[in-house]
């Protein structure tokens, strides 16, 4: 809350000054010295303020002039006030309300009572605030005041939120929103937004919260005030820090920081510091966050703030905390909390008294842990900190199962999940929305390890259906409510100028993208250039990413869109499950793993390793099936692990394998299974079993509601296969195109800048020798070569098709143009055979690369963006993305691979074929041939012919290694 006292809004003190005598003449003088020494803001500035403005009191009061010796008070309260001495600054405004009251101006007498409001408040003494404000509201009514009602009503309303009563606060809050405007105070107005937006914080409506934060910032941008500006980006950094976008966070704490220390204002450097330490400590970097937090201390002391002195406290104790340090987190805790206590902050005061009973808990005092945590959660509720309540409720069901109190822990964990449940849904950014999901994954992994627990001791009872349900609600809620908005066309009834303007972002997006390649294709680029585009497309895709949140608001279809719920068990096997498929089910665990095996009629449940023991496995496996000399039996281990539980029961079965984390990355298809005597035959588990990946098991059920009456498209295939990437390329001079040495199979050298780009430190700017060039990266700077076996691909695909039901689309035609034609949209299959791009940092521009040179070799827009691929309409049966990594994406925790899969399926596909690593063009040509034959002539479902496909290349003496064929897989129905 930035509640703003009456004399940092009124006029300058000079404008009050009238020379009727010489004395008054030498009081005004002093006035003035001292309103400058107030200005300068520097503690001994502030006392030499103190002494001149006590000195022109005294000349007022000998000249009589009792208004002029009222405002030479006023300006002693508030100095005193911004020392923090809150007493004596009560007395000067005490001592200035007499006279004003005495002279009758009324406007000074509300000014005044309203800055007596704001002591109290500060003091915690919300009641007898709020008594001053309404005492001073009728006062400045009657002297027609706007700009003083506006800014008594919303220093009213940031008590009614400290009190928690937050409807009450939003209203006075729009009340002074209103006034604000209709004088066309834009600094007041923009003061309120702030507020407002802090409201809808603390409710857990962080997306509310941002819009109006947004709208703040532009006023203050508008009107130059850094002060205002620098507040408005600490507290849009603290919304991306609670939803889990700690470096969004810290970029505005940055640039907030630079702000404050420009205006001096010390206490605004201190709360950001703070903000800074939070984030450093979340990212578990402790030392750094405590050097934060002692210099927000010492600065918080100096101007004398309790409330955010006890707020740095609780912050350091949370730190030792977290150090194991539990007594000296206890020493800074029992020091934070009556400072607490006396300001009134119920917030704050809730926050240490529940992470007093963490203290308590891990040091085994379970029962002094519950008490703290029973006193801080009614606090929690009474302020309206759904969040923090939420977070402990999960700590009273922590404690209450380490005691044996399981049916009461699961209660209290129900209350918790429900209150994020309803939380997320607030959240209009699909992005953000999943950032938040993945901070409190915790919550579910305790659901699940609960429910678990009880199902070994009650196993008739149900509990490990309900923990699989609790495991589906987990993950992929993103993609699910993905899915049912690409239905319910929620664009559909949104005003034109908002889509308008998201064509514009999206457009400037792609000439961003285009200006970045051409610029990496040069001989010469620095990295001041590449850093100036990479925050250009930065501040547009956040950008985009909130217009779109805005557009989902705004949508009359998102209103009324009721978003489908993860499914039970009875849904599963009535919904998704047939007499010949299984459900594997995996959901990793620091402590435990659990395995579900569901078929149509039963459930069983296992316990496997814990997570880092099935990562180190994981990631031997992947790393070996990426050299073309690997083997099968190089997964045994991970075999072991992950099936072996299950062996007995699998038969022949079709496999549905969900997965989370690491297992996502690995082909479950290439692990190896079979007996494991010596000289035993090891076989791939695709030889016994179709296998197809799912984000959850709710995904498959939504399609098939949303697919169960759409008519297939009339034409075939439609294939994109060969672009023209360089001028070079023969199709454009006559002559064939050279092999460039820096790239290997399926590499590019726009992949090279990339992971430079992404995860290598600048030497440039850290050190001052200039950073080293990369030979490959200036090599030709050619950074896609051509993959000549696309070509054969294509044409083996093609030749399967009458020529009236396919679209070939090679060389030039292989274009943007082509992909984002609407016509595209009348073929079943659709085939990309190309390079691909990998953005895991910002997932929204991973793409395909098709032609980037017409036939005049005019370079042109080549990359179908992820964001590109969501704006498509393609209700195709299947999407085959031959190129490289096309089935990876940045993993969120609770949410999977965000990427073009995922950007495929929102547009319609209904299966999705793509590889998980780096693939051979060559083997992949043939591997393709044999599936498409499969598929066109034998008819088999793309199920059925990708594992054809696949074990024809095993059973094959050149491409048995798994690294030729197993990057493949299949998402989506089988049916």
């Amino acid at each position: 809350m930035l509640p703003v006292s009456g004399m940092a809004q009124g006029k300058p003190v000079e404008t009050h000054i009238a020379q009727q005598s010489p004395d008054l003449d030498e009081a005004n003088r002093i006035l003035q010295e001292g309103s400058q020494l107030f200005q300068e803001g520097s503690a001994e500035s502030l006392r030499q303020a103190i002494s001149k403005l006590e000195q022109a009191a005294i000349l007022f009061r000998q000249a009589g002039n009792q208004s002029l010796e009222a405002t030479s008070l006023l300006g002693v309260g508030r100095i005193y006030s911004s020392l923090g001495e809150k007493q004596k600054a009560l007395e000067y405004y005490d001592r200035a309300l007499s006279l004003l009251q005495a002279v009758g101006d009324r406007g000074g007498e509300a000014t005044t009572l309203n800055n007596i409001g704001l002591v109290y408040n500060s003091l915690g003494e919300k009641q007898k605030a709020l008594e001053y404000y309404d005492r001073a509201l009728p006062l400045i009514r009657a002297v027609g005041d706007l700009r003083g009602e506006a800014r008594t009503l919303k220093n009213i309303g940031a008590v009614y939120s400290d009190l928690g009563e937050k409807q009450k606060a939003l209203e006075y809050l729009e009340r002074a929103l209103s006034l604000n405007q209709a004088v066309g105070d834009r600094g007041g107005e923009a003061n309120t937004l702030n507020n407002i937006g802090a409201v809808y914080s603390d409710l857990g409506e962080k997306q509310k919260a941002l819009e109006y934060y947004d709208r703040a910032l532009s006023l203050l941008q508008a009107v130059g005030d850094s002060g205002g500006e620098a507040v408005t980006l600490n507290n849009i950094g603290r919304v991306y820090s609670d939803l889990g976008e700690k470096q969004k966070a810290l970029e505005y704490y940055d640039r907030a920081l630079s702000l404050l220390q420009a205006v001096g204002d010390r206490r605004g450097e201190a709360t950001t510091l703070n903000n800074i330490g939070l984030v450093y400590s979340d990212l578990g970097e402790k030392q750094k966050a405590l050097e934060y937090y002692d210099r927000a201390l010492s600065l918080l002391q100096a101007v004398g703030d309790r409330r955010g002195e006890a707020t740095t406290l609780n912050n350091i104790g949370f730190v030792y905390s977290d150090l194991g340090e539990k007594q000296k987190a206890l020493e800074y805790y029992a020091r934070a909390l009556p400072l607490i206590q006396a300001v009134g902050d119920r917030r704050g005061e809730a926050r240490t008294l529940n992470n007093i009973g963490l203290v308590y808990s891990d040091l085994g005092e379970k029962q002094k842990a519950l008490e703290y945590y029973d006193r801080a959660l009614p606090l929690r509720q009474a302020v309206g900190d759904r969040g923090g309540e939420a977070n402990t409720l999960k700590n009273i069901a922590f404690t209450q199962r380490s005691q044996g109190n399981l049916k009461t822990a699961l209660t209290e964990i129900e209350k918790s999940i429900a209150i994020i449940e309803d939380l997320r849904t607030k959240i209009g950014s699909q992005d953000l929305r999943a950032s938040y999901f993945a901070t409190v994954q915790n919550h579910y992994q305790f659901y699940i390890d609960l429910l678990m627990e009880l199902h070994r001791q009650k196993p008739e009872q149900g509990y490990n259906a309900r923990a699989l349900q609790a495991s589906e609600s987990s993950h992929a809620r993103g993609l699910l409510e993905l899915l049912s908005e690409a239905a319910a066309n929620i664009r559909q009834g949104v005003d034109p100028q908002l889509l308008d303007q998201e064509q514009k972002l999206l457009q400037q997006v792609n000439n961003l993208e285009k200006d970045r390649y051409a610029l990496i294709s040069s001989s010469q680029f620095s990295n001041t250039e590449r850093d100036d585009l990479e925050q250009k497309s930065q501040q547009i895709l956040e950008q985009l990413d909130r217009l779109e949140a805005q557009i989902r608001n705004k949508s009359p279809r998102y209103a009324n869109l009721k978003y489908p719920q993860p499914l039970t068990l009875q849904q599963i096997q009535q919904q998704v499950l047939d007499d010949d498929t299984l459900l594997l089910k995996y959901d990793l665990g620091a402590e435990h793993t659990y395995l579900w095996l569901v078929s149509k009629n039963d459930i069983s449940s296992y316990e496997l390793p814990p997570e880092t023991e099935i990562v180190a496995a994981a990631q031997l496996f992947r790393t070996a099936l990426q050299n073309p000399e690997a083997k099968i039996d190089t997964g045994l281990t991970l075999s072991q692990i992950l099936l072996s539980p299950v062996a007995d029961k699998l038969q022949n079965k079709r496999l549905l394998i969900v997965g989370e984390g690491i297992l996502q990355y690995i082909p479950f298809a290439a692990l190896p299974w079979g007996s494991q005597a010596p000289g035993a035959n090891i076989a791939p588990l695709l030889a016994n079993h179709e296998i197809v990946t799912l984000p959850s098991a709710s995904t498959i059920a939504i399609q098939r509601q949303q697919f169960a009456n759409r008519t297939p498209a009339p034409n075939t295939l439609a294939v994109l296969a060969d672009p023209i990437f360089t001028r070079g390329d023969e199709r454009l001079t006559g002559s064939p195109q050279k092999t460039n040495p820096c790239l290997g199979e399926g590499r590019t050298l726009f992949e090279l800048f990339e992971f430079e780009r992404l995860f290598t430190k600048d030497e440039e700017r850290l050190t001052s020798p200039p950073q080293k060039t990369n030979p490959c990266l200036s090599e030709g700077r050619r950074l896609f070569d051509r993959l000549q076996n696309t070509r054969t691909e294509a044409e083996k695909i093609l030749a399967l098709v009458p020529d009236s039901q396919k679209l070939q689309a090679l060389d030039f035609q292989a274009s943007r143009a082509t992909a984002t034609n609407p016509n595209l949209a009348q073929y079943q299959i659709l085939h990309f055979a190309t390079h691909s791009i990998l953005d895991p940092v910002n997932p929204e521009l991973s793409g395909v690369v098709l032609s980037l040179f017409d036939e005049t070799g005019t370079f042109q827009n080549g990359f179908l963006r992820l964001h590109d691929i969501f704006n498509l309409n393609l209700p195709a049966e299947l999407v085959v993305l031959s190129a490289s990594k096309t089935g990876l994406g940045e993993d969120i925790k609770g949410e999977g691979l965000v990427g073009l899969t995922r950007g495929f399926m929102y547009a319609g596909a209904k299966r999705v074929v793509a590889s998980l690593w780096d693939i051979s063009d060559l083997a992949t040509s043939e591997m393709m041939g044999e599936f498409y034959r499969r598929m066109l002539v034998e008819k088999q479902n793309p199920v059925q012919a990708l594992r054809a496909a696949q074990l024809a290349m095993w059973n094959s003496e050149q491409w048995q290694s798994p690294y030729y064929w197993a990057a493949f897989t299949i998402q989506g129905d089988w049916q």
